[in-house]
């Protein structure tokens, strides 16, 4: 079978939605290479798939692809799940033409356009994916493409488990433990994106005695600090170390942010707290999350208690 490129989105929450496109794709046996951030090489590390970082200007990518595409006989296919005019033109000058929407006035650059639907995150991938191997391979002979899956079932290799383990372990945490996600980075129309009672929430939940813990991304350790005082604070790791540390959560509590549709896409016990974006096309996508407040405005702060009631009874 054909070696499909797929230019995997830039943040972490779209590239857990972007799963079951990824997985449509690969069950028709195609091998995938996934060029993205240097961080999706531990976020899809238990899936037979090769990962390609992509970092730097663009004619440093260009060079990265133009070696990978070197090293490949059969004839690749590129399917591009970013919205931008710069991905789809380093593939283009890498020698490639790319399946992709056909938004920003990028058109030209594709191989296909495909017009960008309605809905959620996951259902437009999706889509995409769909509109892609009808497109490069209607002669296959392969099944109808299934539904969109209502789950995104997150793989784990068994050295994030473990290495999660260790790092619970280090903080002297020998039993169950809640994972608070207390930022969001940016603004969304001049907005914060973060909910103001993690702190409140984070000191009477340790009130109780449950074992309550952070683990900080990339630069966000004085956020953290700030945001959930009272909670254990973990040494940053990476993505997939972090993936397996909320999915052995008993429960999870997060922002319209990467971290809480990382906690979705490994089936945690999910408190999706939301207060500026839409969860029509952002929201976590799972049926463990308990999804609270709107575009236009946070849920009460008993709403959000309740539910993590509701999450550790269950």
């Amino acid at each position: 079978m054909s070696t499909v490129f797929i230019r995997l989105p830039n943040h972490l929450g779209d590239a857990c939605m972007s799963l079951p496109a990824l997985e449509l794709v690969a069950a028709r046996g195609h091998s995938l290479v996934l060029a993205g951030k240097p961080w999706a090489a531990r976020l899809f590390a238990a899936y037979p798939w090769r990962v390609l970082p992509l970092d730097g200007t663009a004619f440093e990518q260009r060079r990265v692809l133009r070696e990978a595409f070197a090293a490949i006989d059969d004839a690749t296919r590129v399917l591009l799940l970013t919205n931008s005019i710069g991905s789809a033109l380093v593939f283009r000058i890498a020698g490639r033409r790319s399946t992709g929407f056909s938004n920003e006035a990028r058109g030209w650059l594709l191989r296909r356009r495909v017009k960008r639907p309605q809905g959620h995150a996951v259902e437009t991938y999706y889509a995409l994916g769909q509109a892609f191997i009808e497109g490069e391979f209607a002669g296959d002979g392969g099944p109808p493409v299934p539904s969109v899956p209502s789950e995104l079932a997150l793989r784990l290799d068994e050295s994030s488990r473990a290495r999660a383990q260790q790092a619970v372990a280090a903080v002297g945490i020998d039993g169950d433990y809640l994972m608070l996600c207390p930022v969001a980075v940016g603004l969304h129309r001049g907005r914060v994106k973060a909910w103001s009672g993690f702190a409140r929430l984070s000191a009477e939940l340790r009130a109780r005695g449950l074992a309550v813990l952070a683990c900080p991304g990339p630069g966000e350790r004085d956020a953290v600090v700030r945001a959930v005082p009272a909670a254990t604070l973990l040494s940053e790791t990476d993505v997939g170390t972090f993936a397996a540390l909320l999915a052995g959560s008993r429960a999870v509590v997060a922002n319209d942010s990467g971290a809480g549709h990382l906690a979705a896409a490994v089936g945690a016990r999910l408190i999706s707290v939301f207060g500026v974006t839409d969860p029509a096309q952002t929201r976590p996508w799972g049926s463990r999350v308990t999804l609270l407040g709107s575009a236009d405005g946070w849920p009460p702060y008993d709403a959000v208690v309740g539910a993590v009631d509701a999450a550790l009874a269950a």
